[in-house]
C-alpha cells in the first residue's frame, strides 16, 4: 500500500510517502511544504493545496493519513493546524482517496510501542524501521513519515476488520431473513 502521511501545519506541512504493509515499510519521499508566516492566510492555504496536488501527481498513493488535530495550549496554533488538515482532507477527497486520521499517541504507539514516546524516540524508530542512517528532516517530515507507517501497519488491519464486520453483519441479516 502506498500511503501519504500529512503532518498539518501552516508554516511547515510535513509530508511523507511510504510503501508498506503490516510489519514492513519503505520510504519513497519525505519533505515539507513551507509557507511564510507573513503571507496572507488564504494564500498560505492555496500554497499547501498546490504542494499536496504536486505530491499526489508524483506518487500514486492509495490512502492519505492525516494527524488528527488536538487541542494544545495555543489556540491560534490549533486553528492553523486544523486549517492545514482541512486542506489535506479536501485534496484527498477530490482525488477519491481513502482518508484516515490518527492521533499523535496512536502514531507513537504504532512506531515505538508507547503512546507517550517523545519526538526523539519516534525519530529513532522511524530511521530503524526504514533502515535509514538518520530520521527524515525537518521533524515535520519525520512526523509525516511516522503517520504513513502507522497507516500502512494499522490502517490495513483496521480496513480488514471493518470489511469482516460488514460481511458478518450481512451474514447475520441473511440468517435472520431465513428464519
Amino acid at each position: 500500500m502506498l500511503v501519504l502521511g500529512v503532518d498539518p501545519g501552516l508554516t511547515r506541512c510535513g509530508l511523507g510517502v511510504v510503501e508498506g504493509s503490516p510489519g514492513r515499510a519503505h520510504l519513497v519521499e519525505a519533505g515539507v511544504i513551507r509557507t511564510p508566516a507573513g503571507m496572507e492566510l488564504g494564500d498560505r492555504l492555496v500554497a499547501i493545496e498546490a504542494g499536496l496536488e504536486e505530491w499526489l501527481s508524483r506518487h500514486q498513493v492509495e490512502v492519505v493519513a492525516v494527524e488528527r488535530v488536538f487541542a494544545q495550549h495555543n489556540l491560534m496554533t490549533v486553528v492553523g493546524t486544523a486549517q492545514a488538515a482541512g486542506i489535506a482532507m479536501l485534496v484527498a477527497a477530490r482525488h477519491h482517496l481513502r482518508l484516515d486520521q490518527h492521533t499523535p499517541s496512536e502514531v507513537k504507539a504504532a512506531i515505538t510501542g508507547s503512546g507517550r514516546a517523545d519526538k526523539a524516540q519516534v525519530g529513532t524508530m522511524v530511521s530503524r524501521i526504514l533502515h535509514l542512517d538518520a530520521s527524515p528532516k525537518p521533524a515535520d517530515a519525520a512526523d509525516a513519515v511516522a503517520l504513513a507507517i502507522c497507516q500502512a501497519w494499522r490502517g490495513a488491519s483496521s480496513q480488514r476488520i471493518a470489511r469482516a464486520s460488514l460481511e458478518w453483519a450481512g451474514a447475520t441479516s441473511a440468517r435472520k431473513a431465513l428464519r
